[in-house]
């Protein structure tokens, strides 16, 4: 395009008028060129972007991956801790909400929702606190309660010694160190040994139920020596026999699961049936001897010809038990009370006397499959009537020192060993029991 204009001296010239419109056409294309170059700069890190952001994620995927592997393995770990835990204790484990799903796979924060509201308390648990795992020191005192549904098969042996000396007077005396008349003196030596199969039930978690055969065997040793007759003979008899013993049943239930800081509380009924050899039924023999005095008198002993193996009394004993949990101790203890029937026998109506009893102590845990425990127990028996005469002497005193082990062999079976050392007269010098239950 061509513009024609005069100049000052009248003249016409040509100028170009590229001036202003070449420079904005010039312009627009550098501005295109710089976009085109932006443009396809911001392409080129965006793909570079993506590529990293692809490298991450797979190797977050892969971590991932290895954390879900991991997680896996921690779940069967704690799948099998949890049936250890409730195979010693006998109390059912919590559950994780990670643990419980049907492909045992770990719930993530996003799709894991909250089972209540935030900041409350979870629901106590619906099933009571059981007892904790004692070794069994008796029918009352030791061992957990039967699960519901299962049975608790328990065979075990008994031996006990007693050693007691029994002096008889019929005389008098004139001064203290003088006795007129027949003193008789006799050493009895008594070995007993039991074997006995018991089985017990759980009817609730709660109730369970026991019954228990005993078979016994026992053997006497008498000696007596009559003095201030001027005899010195010894006579020596010995007894021995087996037969079946008092049949026993037993029911015990959890009344306390221990919440609040209170001890758990299981109630105990005992009942014994005489089935065994009563002692008021036995045959006797009588030895006469002639007084070596020369004072033509004789000398009568009487031996039994069988010795019992049961008490010829039934008897039944309510007691009550207390546990009380403080890791790695178990404080118990247990009250009892034993009430005896009457029986008719040929020299009158016998009324053994009741008792009362206690035992205290408490057990540790070794680790998870050994256990121990120590305690005292103690009864009094009042005394005896015949024909409704009271018989004096005839209470009875028994305590005794009681150590027991627990040594679990298996999931299902256990080893438990019981020892009671008399510390009273009427009790018996020692005693040790070996049990071993084994659940169903």
């Amino acid at each position: 395009m061509k513009k024609y204009y005069d100049d000052e001296n009248g003249k016409s010239r040509i100028s170009t008028g590229c001036s202003f419109w070449g420079i904005t056409k010039s312009f627009f294309f550098i501005s295109c060129l710089l976009f085109v170059g932006t443009a396809y700069a911001q392409v080129s890190n965006q793909q570079d972007s993506l590529e990293q952001y692809r490298q991450l994620l797979i190797e977050q995927e892969k971590k991932l991956e290895q954390q879900r592997r991991a997680l896996g393995e921690q779940t069967k770990e704690l799948e099998r801790l949890k049936k250890q835990f409730e195979q010693l204790s006998g109390q059912p484990a919590s559950q994780s909400p990670s643990t419980s799903t049907k492909e045992n796979k770990p719930k993530t924060a996003a799709t894991q929702a909250p089972s209540g509201p935030v900041g409350q308390a979870p629901p106590k648990p619906t099933e009571p606190e059981r007892p904790p795992e004692m070794p069994r020191l008796s029918e009352t005192v030791g061992g957990v309660l039967t699960k519901k549904g299962k049975y608790v098969l328990e065979p075990s042996l008994s031996y006990a010694f007693s050693d007691n000396n029994r002096v008889f007077i019929d005389a008098f005396t004139f001064l203290p160190a003088i006795v007129i008349g027949l003193t008789d003196i006799r050493q009895v030596k008594r070995h007993s040994f039991f074997a006995s199969l018991g089985l017990r039930y759980g009817l609730t978690n709660r109730l369970e139920v026991e019954a228990r055969v005993p078979y016994s065997y026992r053997a006497d040793i008498q000696r007596a020596r009559p003095i201030s007759t001027g005899a010195a003979v010894d006579q020596t008899f010995n007894a021995d026999g087996h037969n079946l013993g008092d049949i026993e049943f037993a029911a015990r239930y959890q009344l306390t699961n221990g919440s609040g800081g209170w001890p758990i509380l299981v109630g105990n009924m005992l009942a014994t049936v005489p089935t065994g050899k009563s002692p008021f039924r036995l045959k006797t023999t009588e030895v006469i001897v002639p007084d070596p005095t020369g004072d033509n008198r004789e000398l009568l002993f009487n031996f039994p010809l069988e010795v019992p193996t049961g008490s010829g009394f039934f008897t039944f004993q309510p007691s009550i038990t207390a546990l009380y949990p403080t890791a790695p101790a178990v404080f118990f203890g247990s009250l009892s009370y034993t009430y005896t029937m009457s029986t008719k026998e040929d020299i009158g109506k016998i009324d053994a006397g009741d008792g009362v009893g206690m035992t205290f102590g408490m057990g540790f845990t070794v680790n998870d499959r050994t256990s121990f425990n120590l305690g005292y127990s103690h009864q009094h028996f009042f005394n005896t009537k015949v024909s409704g005469r009271n018989i004096g002497g005839s209470a009875l005193d028994i305590g005794q020192f009681l150590l027991g082990y627990s040594f679990r062999y298996s999931n299902k079976t256990n080893i438990n060993l019981s020892v009671g050392i008399g510390t009273t007269d009427n009790a018996q010098d020692a005693r040790l029991n070996l049990r071993v239950p084994m659940t169903f």
